[in-house]
């Protein structure tokens, strides 16, 4: 499903609402196509895998899987012509660049975002095929004993630790604020005509806001990045059952299966990582 950012005065309005406390509990504490061969990488002390799909109704997929050093992530990009892989691709390229040989820290996090937002910003003023292009990015930089979060839009991070699921993002869209207001029900939310207009994009404005937090790790935990080609196919409780399979390679096959069973309407992408002590040791070897 094409995805929208709203006008700068709505979504100004819309994000004064996100910083205003909630009227009930949140749910969260807050690029080649079908083809490409699944990529394998190392992080500190974490086993990650990605897939990327183009789905079955996008002619070109938007989304970018972001993988180098110990960040990982996905960019889903938006914009006519090829804005969406325009913007996907160089904010994917951007961060890390901006992030090579740099410790993780929260700050260093937030002004490579800043960075790379402005970049993209004085890109498409300086082209108007890019006019209008724009992308979510969600990535993970883990340290020895903590996760580092970086989250704009609406794709998703997730943690699995001791058989509970939760999303660990706040969606940064309309339908998402009207679910926090407690207008919406989450299951409104999910057909609803407006639900992929978001209010954040990396690359649409100057300056940005950019929601990143700092969560323990713990072993035994899987982390979960992923676009909403996948999160809005596939039910959070089934995500939650794949992200468990003993085989995580297959658990993340099966992820992009489904998510094409159920209409395959965006590109998919996700990005899985396990801290855990069996796949450590089989991702040194």
């Amino acid at each position: 499903m094409r995805k929208f950012i709203l006008s700068d005065r709505i979504a100004k309005k819309l994000r004064g609402l996100e910083n205003r406390p909630p009227e009930k509990p949140e749910e969260s504490a807050a690029a080649s196509a079908a083809e490409e061969a699944p990529v394998t990488a190392k992080a500190p002390a974490l086993w990650v895998t990605s897939r990327t799909d183009v789905g079955l109704v996008r002619k070109n997929n938007q989304d970018a899987v972001i993988l180098g050093g110990s960040l990982m992530g996905i960019a889903d990009g938006m914009g006519g012509h090829n804005g969406g892989e325009t913007a996907s691709a160089g904010a994917r390229d951007g961060l890390l660049r901006e992030l090579a040989g740099q410790e993780p820290t929260e700050d260093a996090l937030r002004g490579a975002i800043e960075r790379v937002n402005l970049a993209l910003w004085d890109q498409q003023l300086q082209d108007s095929h890019l006019s209008g292009m724009g992308t979510t990015l969600t990535v993970l930089w883990p340290t020895e004993t903590e996760m580092l979060i970086g989250h704009v839009g609406d794709s998703r991070a997730y943690l699995l630790r001791d058989g509970e699921l939760r999303q660990v993002t706040q969606d940064h869209s309309m339908v998402a604020d009207m679910v926090r207001r407690g207008i919406l029900t989450e299951e409104q939310a999910a057909t609803h005509p407006m639900r992929n207009y978001i209010t954040r994009a990396v690359g649409t404005e100057p300056e940005i806001q950019v929601d990143v937090q700092c969560l323990p790790r713990k072993p035994g935990d899987r982390w979960l990045v992923c676009s909403d080609g996948l999160h809005g196919m596939v039910a959070k409780e089934r995500l939650r059952e794949l992200m468990a399979m003993a085989d995580p390679e297959e658990g993340a096959d099966q992820m992009i299966r489904e998510a094409l069973d159920q209409g395959g309407r965006d590109n998919v992408s996700l990005v899985l990582a396990l801290d855990e002590e069996a796949h450590r040791e089989e991702a040194a070897e």
